[in-house]
């Protein structure tokens, strides 16, 4: 939880900082631009935590973990989408009331006259569509693709709103520091971008200029793709993390997804496993051995870094055994491991389980049958393991399975921090 608090820490010591520069600029006699100013300030903050959150930085996945990370991006985009349209209304009323126009006419005569508001306005407007496909309900009837590429605009709206705060802002202005700050804020956040979304996935990509061994049908719906490269003990993958995916064949190129490693890494091959859920696992089963593959990762904080006990229980539910299993392979002390499926022929991967349990002396057990009555309740996990409470938990599974199983682990007394889990949706 450090990665968490020390996140916290330097917002919260930033927001601080941003409201010392705004005192010493000086107070507006309108108390709503006073208002509008701050708000825009904050906003810029924000922006530039966004991009932090989104850079997917090592240091930062691997302590907090992708999924929290998209969460707080989430959130954090919502806060930025409030404060600028307060800036907005704020500043344009604020001025309206000093002057004998009208809002609207206002807000034309501020874009015609003060340099940089013009960008500010396309920037706020850009922001406003992300934000609306971003909702809950947009956002489950666009395809992943739309919805990524419509997101990608976001970072149009930063370089607009941050030449808008460099043409306008008198608090980035007011002093030599005030200037320094912001300079060295937003030079930080686009300097994580770049090196986080493209310099080093280019550099691991060109040093070990992966391609596809093998394809290996697990049943009907579940494929394995094995991967191999240069130098692959160099890269820092673990057990329970996972990669985004591009395999470079001509009608798949351009669309990357996350799959989860389905073997603990040992240096010289990779392989995930994918049931077919969508048009890019599907095609899974038709790669050719040979074809090049561009991976952006690892990433996850599903790992044994986190652990806290000397024994563990896994929980797996349907396809979400492939961290499982990988964490089965790297895990030390006594393990209980858990998968959840419907019928005997869902449990992909059951023999490995099965074979790696009996290598290091832990317990298997396959839960089979209907979601009702739930057969992970609190009372059927307390009996498959009576010590539960004493040991780390991992869990992967389907959305609806996982919400049941961590009701019961906060019924069984197990802590939150005994507690691992990740969800692979991403955004930004």
């Amino acid at each position: 939880m450090v990665g968490r608090a020390g996140l916290y820490a330097v917002l919260l010591a930033n927001a601080v900082v941003v409201a010392v520069f705004f005192a010493q600029a000086g107070f507006a006699s309108n108390a709503l631009i006073v208002l509008g100013r701050l708000t825009g300030l904050y906003a810029a903050l924000l922006m530039a935590f966004q991009l932090l959150l989104v850079a997917r930085l090592p240091w930062f996945d691997r302590r907090i973990g992708m999924d929290r990370l998209t969460s707080w991006h989430r959130w954090t985009g919502f806060s930025v989408l409030w404060l600028l349209l307060s800036h907005a209304v704020f500043i344009v009323f604020g001025y309206a009331r000093a002057s004998s126009l009208d809002p609207v006419n206002q807000l034309v005569d501020l874009a015609g006259t003060v340099e940089g508001v013009l960008r500010a306005i396309v920037a706020l407007a850009i922001i406003l569509v992300v934000g609306v496909v971003s909702a809950r309900y947009a956002r489950r009837r666009l395809a992943y693709e739309t919805w990524h590429f419509i997101h990608l605009y976001t970072y149009v709206a930063v370089v607009l709103a941050f030449t808008h705060q460099v043409a306008a802002g008198t608090t980035f202005a007011s002093s030599p520091v005030a200037t320094a700050y912001w300079y060295a804020v937003w030079g930080v956040a686009l300097a994580s971008v770049v090196t986080g979304r493209l310099v080093l996935p280019l550099w691991r990509n060109l040093r070990h200029r992966l391609r596809v061994t093998a394809v290996v049908p697990e049943n009907d719906d579940v494929v394995s793709v094995y991967i191999t490269g240069r130098d692959l003990d160099r890269l820092p993958a673990r057990a329970g993390q996972f990669f985004l995916w591009r395999f470079l064949t001509k009608d798949r190129w351009w669309q990357a997804n996350p799959f989860s490693l389905s073997a603990a890494p040992d240096g010289r091959t990779l392989r995930l496993t994918a049931k077919r859920a969508g048009d890019g696992s599907a095609a899974l089963r038709h790669l050719k051995v040979g074809t090049r593959v561009f991976a952006e990762g690892p990433y996850g904080a599903f790992t044994t870094l986190h652990r806290t006990r000397p024994d563990a229980v896994l929980i797996a539910g349907g396809v979400g055994v492939t961290p499982i299993r990988a964490l089965l392979e790297e895990l030390h002390g006594h393990a209980v491991v858990i998968y959840r499926v419907a019928t005997d022929q869902d449990a992909v991967l059951y023999d490995e389980l099965r074979e790696l349990a009996l290598a290091r002396g832990a317990e298997l057990h396959l839960v089979t049958g209907p979601s009702v009555p739930d057969r992970l309740a609190p009372r059927e996990l307390a009996r498959l393991v009576p010590d539960i409470a004493e040991r780390d938990v991992y869990l992967c599974g389907p959305p609806p399975m996982m919400k049941a199983v961590l009701g019961s682990l906060r019924e069984l007394g197990v802590p939150k921090p005994q507690t691992h889990f990740e969800r692979f949706s991403l955004a930004g």
